[in-house]
């Protein structure tokens, strides 16, 4: 027997109907938590007032609720099969000749259309926002900047004191350690914020302490027309390995569709890009693990049509949610320490959770 376009309807509805409450609930408590712990960080900084905290964390929450997806389609899949277990309407559409996978397909359908939504629209919202966010908060309660970009045209360094300002780029850089070294560099200084004052041409350059080391450098001066050259030229910086490590954009802040392009400018400028790769493949298999979510959710509501146990349903759900969710901190954690392959990192937690939602479902129907 064929589900009718009408039950499949009305089955999706009030699955959507579920997660939008679930999801909404997520997203109140997380700007609940959130404001109270900005909060708390701003109680030390006489500039932070309510207004920016708010701001804050309104900006944050697109992100926090991406992190809230899964938990919300597991929770909102397990609300919409105990609603229909207990007014009785999946045992008559089971009595009619319905199988459970038949009712479930409406229920994967909509998990596999939020994946996609939220990797295709929530996601570059959410990065827009929390790379706001990361700005304030670097500015206003941790006083850093941001020093580096890369970019098609290179890689680009920017450093400043109370006189001069200036900005390195660089053709590719090799960071070994604590040791860094950067290939076709160009340094322009500047006096104050905008007055040109010189350029230096090297074709390489190394970070020692409080300098960079040049080394067949070219010199234009501002008041001197014609360049000089030195085989080895210092240029004081105060930049250092942990500040270039800091000022990476984080792939949380890169939408789908601008990481594959960062990835590219960090391969070829000489940069590991595992997170970011990472990051990127984890936000595909998105669709495949909210689809998992759902077929977890039956199993732990579909049993329940002749004995009603709540407690085991609430528990049920909430523990495997969060063994999925530590699972899927060490797989990611193992992937970024490139201990196993990236692809396998990120496709892992999405694939062994639909392996387990599949295999609860065949037990459960098919005996």
């Amino acid at each position: 027997m064929h589900l009718s376009t009408v039950l499949s309807t009305y089955i999706g509805r009030q699955f959507f109907v579920s997660f939008g409450i679930i999801f909404f609930i997520f997203l109140g408590l997380i700007f609940l938590f959130d404001t109270v712990e900005l909060l708390r960080r701003a109680a030390s900084h006489e500039n932070v007032g309510l207004a920016l905290v708010l701001q804050m964390s309104l900006m944050k929450l697109p992100f926090m609720g991406q992190q809230a997806f899964p938990f919300a389609v597991l929770f909102g899949g397990m609300a919409t099969f105990w609603r229909l277990t207990r007014n009785s309407e999946l045992v008559v559409a089971r009595a009619a000749g319905v199988s459970a996978w038949q009712f479930l397909f409406p229920v994967l359908t909509a998990a596999f259309l939020l994946g996609v939504i939220k990797i295709t629209a929530l996601n570059p919202l959410a990065s827009a926002l929390l790379a706001k966010f990361d700005r304030l908060n670097a500015t206003y309660l941790q006083g850093q900047s941001n020093l580096l970009t890369v970019s098609p045209t290179g890689l680009w360094l920017r450093q400043a004191n109370e006189k001069n300002q200036s900005v390195i780029r660089a053709a590719s850089i090799d960071i070994d350690g604590a040791d860094i070294n950067l290939k076709d560099v160009t340094i322009f200084v500047y006096k104050g914020s905008d007055r040109f004052n010189q350029r230096i041409d090297a074709g390489t350059a190394e970070l020692e302490d409080k300098f960079w080391h040049l080394k067949d450098a070219v010199i234009h001066d501002r008041e001197n027309e014609l360049p000089r050259r030195a085989a080895e030229h210092w240029f004081a910086t105060d930049i250092t390995v942990d500040n270039i490590n800091d000022s990476f954009a984080p792939p949380e802040t890169l939408s789908f569709w601008d990481l594959p392009g960062f990835i590219s400018n960090l391969d070829r400028a000489g940069f590991s890009a595992t997170r970011h790769r990472l990051y990127w493949h984890t936000l595909l298999a998105a669709p495949l693990l909210l689809c998992a979510m759902v077929l977890i959710a039956a199993t732990f509501t579909l049993r329940h049509s002749r004995v009603v146990n709540v407690t085991y349903v609430v528990v049920g759900g909430i523990l495997t949610g969060f063994v999925l969710f530590f699972f899927s901190d060490i797989v990611f954690a193992l992937g970024i320490r490139e201990s196993i392959p990236v692809v396998l990192a990120a496709w892992t937690p999405s694939g062994i959770s639909m392996l387990l939602g599949l295999a609860m479902m065949f037990h459960l129907e098919d005996g």
